[in-house]
């Protein structure tokens, strides 16, 4: 297939790209390389497709409906793997408006190329921080989702609206992925995992907020590409399809747990500074993936020890 993957030189995106290219699919990339984070970081995520004759990138920004439909023109594009956005919690309440415009704005025009352009199966990332602080433990895709803390987290919820629309009038086969805290190589480097390691390994002190009860279900980047890939196995296979999907390892842990498993990890111990909690954090995630392995077979293999051993041979550390 040709599988149009936004955001494809980011973490996530450049991780499933490579997963893709291996299977012998046609991968476009489109990416904007927005400085949110250094952009050398997204070239050498990719640096290593270039030379692939199948792999194909197109720096645009996906607010841009008139570059992103000459993608769609250009390329017989089978499916789509919607990954690009503003990314972040505590961001979003500094600049709403501008993840409004990404997020909202630039997924619209996603889905308008994709009807024009007749693009029948599409994926688009949504993400736990939906389920705002739900008190009913795990998350359940049934659960009310109406009462978002973070302007990112509106922005996510209002795609699953809007997709939607465009199931029920255009016919287009569509499954939204609520991401759980995705890590491992090449992930941001503003995620608490990278800037724990970082701070660790260069003998700097770490910031927790809260008291270290917080928990996040961790996500492994590979479990997470394997779920997009039964995804779109799915997608290709069914019609009429709609679905808002977990995807977890089912497993939270505490943020004291995770320094710990750090600091095992590193044979090395942490310098801690407590802090109060931040606007828009939640206390808790916690997935329920029933339904992930009901309809796509899906299940978490790598343990969050084990991914943190990875990433640090990633890392070299």
């Amino acid at each position: 297939m040709t599988i149009l993957i936004t955001g494809g030189a980011g973490f996530i995106g450049s991780t499933l790209a490579g997963r893709l290219l291996k299977e012998g699919h046609e991968i476009v990339i489109v990416d904007n390389f927005s400085d949110y984070y250094d952009p050398k970081i997204k070239h050498q995520n990719i640096e290593g497709y270039q030379n692939n004759p199948h792999f194909h990138l197109e720096i645009v920004d996906i607010t841009n409906l008139q570059k992103l439909d000459a993608v769609f023109k250009n390329y017989p594009i089978d499916a789509v793997v919607h990954l690009a956005a503003r990314a972040g919690v505590r961001p979003s309440l500094e600049d709403p408006i501008a993840y409004q415009k990404t997020n909202c704005g630039g997924t619209n025009n996603l889905l308008e190329c994709a009807r024009k352009y007749h693009v029948h199966n599409l994926i688009l990332a949504s993400s736990s921080s939906v389920y705002g602080n739900n008190k009913s433990l795990p998350f359940k895709e049934t659960d009310c989702v109406d009462f978002a803390i973070s302007p990112y987290a509106a922005t996510k919820k209002a795609n699953e609206v809007l997709a939607h629309v465009y199931h029920a009038i255009f016919g287009m086969n569509i499954i939204l992925f609520r991401f759980f805290t995705v890590y491992g190589p090449r992930q941001r480097p503003d995620l608490a995992i990278n800037k724990f390691i970082q701070a660790i390994h260069n003998n700097k002190q770490i910031t927790l907020f809260g008291d270290g009860t917080t928990f996040r279900d961790y996500t492994f980047v590979d479990d997470i590409c394997d779920g997009i890939i039964a995804g779109l196995s799915y997608l290709i296979s069914h019609e009429n399809v709609y679905e808002i999907i977990n995807l977890g390892s089912n497993h939270p842990i505490s943020l004291i747990e995770m320094v710990h498993v750090i600091e095992t990890e590193m044979n090395k111990k942490a310098d801690i500074a407590f802090l109060p909690m931040q606007p828009g954090d939640v206390q808790g995630t916690y997935a329920d993936i029933n339904k992930a392995r009901m309809l796509l077979g899906f299940q978490p293999k790598v343990s969050f020890k084990d991914g943190i051993k990875r990433y640090l041979q990633w890392l070299s550390f």
